[in-house]
């Protein structure tokens, strides 16, 4: 279901229109490599060839996944659910993600954009010789300011990322759709949120010429997005319909009184387990001994988080540099405090 911790990469024509992967001359031997791709689990088909074709990405790929799951642990810290990965497991999420739930939804979300994120970073740090600097969408510059630096390519990433990650989405079923839709909604997250980063140039940083360039946001930014996609993410409901090539299923908004759905939303049409308790056929873990917030009324707060079995409180001691004094010139040396913390757990 999720993709593999793997990838492809090429180079692309002068024109966006038709833009698709193509693999320079110079790289013609690299499906001849494909033992690394071979050894990786759970890769289909088109995924295994896109990776020994286009191999010289693959690190900035798995980077990405990575990433992806990182960002999902932060915004899921304080929640039930808190995006626990199982080592030594083909399925990272354990099952989890085997229904079309919020938390599917967002997983693939922002490893998506994880993906498109990393690749496009590695391309402006000139990591790989097949793909580089933006130069397609840098127009006139402004008054003061002029292009310079190293545009990074979104738009290549963002390709990058829907030719593999889609490529296991291919079925005419009801969880492939959503899957398509949730992992685009990742990825236009990064294209919506581009902006010119500067830098100022001139005597004693009097900024009397800027260089400008278009950049990604931070991670985090995206991130905190995808997380409010996720809590306001469209419930739908399946539909079945016979096509020329047999029987298709697509997603409809389940309540039409509200917002249909666009291609930024969240989409989903399972309803999530409580994540109160262990249970191995959901993936839950349940929630005791999580270290619980007593002051917050909120899903991080014990009466929630606990989900009302109530909570332990133990005293811990941490030791922590204090009164620190800055020397001129130039070290600042510290004393090493005792602390005690209260430290809540879920019973």
């Amino acid at each position: 279901m999720l993709f593999s911790v793997t990838q492809l990469a090429g180079v692309y024509g002068d024109s966006y229109a038709g833009r698709s992967l193509a693999l320079g001359q110079q790289y013609s031997s690299l499906g001849s490599q494909p033992i690394l791709c071979g050894s990786i689990p759970g890769l289909v088909p088109k995924q295994l060839r896109f990776c020994r074709n286009y191999i010289e990405i693959m690190p900035s790929v798995a980077e990405g996944v990575k990433l992806g799951i990182q960002e999902c642990q932060h915004q899921f810290r304080g929640r039930r659910w808190n995006c626990t990965t199982i080592k030594d497991n083909l399925a990272i999420f354990g099952p989890v993600l085997d229904k079309a739930t919020r938390e599917s939804a967002f997983v693939h979300a922002i490893a998506s954009a994880g993906v498109a994120f990393a690749v496009t970073r590695s391309c402006a740090e000139g990591t790989s010789t097949m793909c580089g600097c933006d130069s397609h969408h840098k127009g006139p510059p402004g008054e003061g300011w002029k292009w310079g630096g190293c545009s990074e390519d979104a738009e290549f990433g963002v390709l990058v990322s829907r030719e593999f990650a889609d490529a296991r989405e291919n079925r005419p079923d009801a969880r492939s759709a959503m899957n398509r839709h949730n992992n685009e909604a990742g990825r236009m997250t990064i294209l919506e949120n581009m902006h010119l980063r500067c830098k100022c140039h001139g005597l004693s940083g009097s900024c009397e010429v800027k260089t400008c360039w278009w950049a990604q946001p931070d991670f985090r930014l995206l991130g905190d997005y995808l997380k409010d996609k996720y809590d306001s993410a469209s419930e739908m409901v399946v539909e079945k319909h016979r096509e020329s090539r047999g029987w298709v299923e697509t997603l409809r908004a389940k309540y039409a009184f509200f917002k249909h759905p666009t291609e930024r939303d969240l989409v989903y049409y399972e309803g999530s387990p409580n994540f109160c308790e262990p249970n191995p056929e959901t993936g839950s873990f349940g929630t005791r001994d999580r270290i619980c917030n007593v002051s917050s009324h909120g899903i991080e707060g014990c009466d929630l988080l606990c989900c009302g079995r109530g909570h332990n409180t133990r005293t811990e001691k941490r030791k922590e540099k204090c009164h620190c004094i800055f020397h001129w010139c130039c070290y600042v040396s510290c004393q090493e405090c005792v602390r005690v913390y209260d430290v809540h757990t879920c019973k």
